[in-house]
């Protein structure tokens, strides 16, 4: 079986009224074989005598109702009534005709010209666009296109699905629960901004307090820092020292290594350079500090010394220099 579609046309009522009174026979669908939509989107209706005897096919009276009620509100559970029944079709050079009767409140929602435009609901075959059978007319007041109640309505149904998923509920929620749902998430909105304007004081602190813990923790931070940085000075002096005492380096290089040893993994290199190294100063140097100007004493020195009534002190002051 091929696929169907299903769309409308829309006829203007007001070319219809006679003396003000809803009339009995309407148009429903255009003659054929090409009917044409105001959206440019057409069909064909090649032979208008199957259509009108499908549409009656199940002996049941095809309804009239407002904007399309049957086919949006009815399968959610909403509401639609009849504002009249289709009794009977006729074929009239070559368009569909039927004879309505009115219901109370449909009769009057015509003759008051609330509604203007009757736009009737028809099967078509997908591939094709043939015409197959009418299913259901109604009252609309939205008369953009020739098909323009169905179609139009189908764009707003299309726009609740993408609502439904968007609020994550099903592409079936009826329009009552999507009010619901976004009832829900406005009065959840109002219950955070009213939570911004006044929050609860238990979350917060007072400025002052805040910015003294700031403050504590900045201090707290830098004395970590210039500790660290005392200590790895430390660690660099005692590694200087430990190579001019091993003769691995001179005190004139010293002041260059402990400058390298400051610098990212300088004194990791200089430890290891340290062991490799070969001995090359004279460890009795090892502080860096001048020599004595004189000669020391000798133990026949110190005698004569003694001898003279002079002391060490006095003999080294006035020896001569080499």
């Amino acid at each position: 079986m091929k696929p169907t579609g299903r769309s409308a046309l829309c006829i203007e009522l007001a070319a219809l009224l006679a003396e003000g009174k809803a009339p009995d026979w309407v148009q429903l669908i255009p003659a054929g074989p090409k009917v044409n939509g105001r959206d440019g989107r057409w069909w064909m209706m090649g032979d208008a005598d199957a259509v009108a005897e499908n549409s009656l096919s199940d002996r049941s009276d095809l309804p009239v109702d407002w904007n399309h009620a049957i086919e949006y509100r009815a399968p959610y559970g909403g509401d639609a009534p009849a504002s009249g029944w289709i009794k009977e079709l006729a074929v009239r050079q070559g368009s569909i005709w039927g004879r309505v009767e009115w219901t109370a409140r449909g009769r009057q929602s015509v003759e008051s010209k609330e509604y203007r435009y009757l736009s009737p609901v028809f099967l078509y075959d997908k591939e094709s666009l043939e015409i197959r059978r009418l299913t259901s007319v109604s009252l609309t007041n939205r008369p953009n296109l020739d098909l323009a109640a169905l179609n139009q309505e189908e764009r707003p149904m299309e726009f609740l699905k993408s609502l439904c998923r968007a609020l994550g509920l099903a592409e079936t929620s009826t329009e009552e629960q999507v009010l619901e749902k976004v009832k829900g998430i406005k009065t959840d909105l109002e219950t955070a901004a009213n939570r911004a304007e006044t929050p609860s004081l238990d979350k917060f602190v007072p400025r002052s307090d805040y910015d003294a813990a700031v403050l504590r923790a900045t201090n707290a931070e830098e004395q970590l820092s210039q500790h660290q940085t005392q200590a790895r000075d430390s660690e660099i002096d005692a590694a200087i020292t430990k190579a001019l005492e091993a003769g691995k380096i001179t005190p004139a290089t010293k002041d260059y290594h402990k400058a390298q040893c400051q610098a990212e993994g300088g004194l990791e290199r200089f430890k290891k350079f340290v062991e490799a190294a070969p001995v090359i100063a004279d460890t009795s140097g090892i502080t860096g500090d001048p020599p004595s100007s004189g000669p020391a004493l000798n133990a026949e020195g110190k005698e004569i010394s003694a001898m003279f009534g002079n002391s060490a002190e006095e003999l080294d002051k006035h020896a001569p220099a080499n």
